[in-house]
């Protein structure tokens, strides 16, 4: 199988499915589903065996709960008001037992309740002026690459790549970033479904260098601010499970704890686990 990612549209006599062909992660993920909920999932289950995927997650709503739990889904997360105001609930299937094994669950079960004891009524952050943020566009597509490319080994999309970063922007995709003596030296994108009014912010990344000045929380910001302009007001985050800075940026911003994919995907240097954050921007 090609290990670029796509989106396929399945649409038979009694179901349609929107399908993410992750081969890369090893993954294929149900964004969307309509119709015969029995036969949406034997296909779904047939792409998988097709396409030798490990994991098998699918975005449900609540009234097919029990069909997948006889299908053999698991629950891992909810995603309050993601489908123009009722939630998902994120279900997933593994194909190895290697896929379905964590070896960190419990440090990060303490990690969230750490997290949860954290200040939240913090200052909000002023970087020194020598720091510009601006809304990127394609002209910084160069730039943004090259942030993640020295961020992270290995991503679960092709960021390192310019003209992947155009296209998500050409497709919605917003991103804000912040300069440093003319070089992108933070970035954080918020992924946007201008059909459900739901976006995923996403791509947070800092150089270590620049880290102590809180540069994510105020990108993360000028997101939200952005994403309530265009009248979405369910955003929602997944973070490294062992990342306790991240997790604790998207506490502090006032995103509730919401579950945890088992192996989702494969970052920095191996397949890692990753928490759901997520804020109702209507409330803020």
């Amino acid at each position: 199988m090609n290990q670029s990612a796509s989106t396929i549209l399945i649409e038979e006599d009694y179901f349609f499915l929107e399908v993410y062909l992750d081969p890369f992660n090893k993954r294929i993920r149900i964004d969307d589903y309509r119709g015969n909920i029995h036969l949406a999932l034997e296909k779904a289950e047939e792409l998988a065996r097709t396409h030798h995927a490990e994991k098998l997650i699918m975005k449900a709503r609540l009234e097919d709960y029990l069909h997948l739990y006889e299908k053999g889904l698991q629950p891992e997360a909810v995603v309050d008001r993601y489908f123009l105001g009722s939630d998902a609930h994120f279900f997933s299937k593994f194909y190895s037992a290697e896929r379905k094994k964590s070896d960190h669950w419990l440090t990060e079960d303490g990690m969230i309740q750490s997290i949860y004891q954290l200040d939240t009524s913090l200052d909000k952050p002023f970087p020194p002026k020598e720091y510009e943020l601006k809304k990127a566009d394609e002209a910084c597509a160069g730039e943004l690459a090259g942030l993640y490319r020295q961020v992270f080994q290995i991503y679960p999309t092709p960021l390192h790549d310019p003209e992947y970063v155009k296209k998500t922007m050409k497709e919605g995709t917003l991103y804000y970033v912040f300069f440093y003596q003319g070089k992108v030296v933070s970035a954080a994108s918020a992924e946007v479904n201008s059909f459900y009014k739901n976006a995923e912010l996403t791509d947070c990344a800092t150089l270590k260098e620049h880290r102590k000045y809180g540069l994510m929380k105020i990108l993360l910001r000028e997101l939200e601010v952005e994403l309530k302009r265009q009248g979405i007001f369910c955003a929602y985050s997944i973070a490294r499970s062992l990342s306790f800075g991240m997790n604790a940026v998207l506490y502090q911003l006032g995103y509730k704890y919401r579950g945890r994919f088992i192996n989702n995907c494969y970052i920095y240097d191996k397949l890692e686990d990753m928490n759901m954050w997520v804020k109702n921007l209507a409330n803020c």
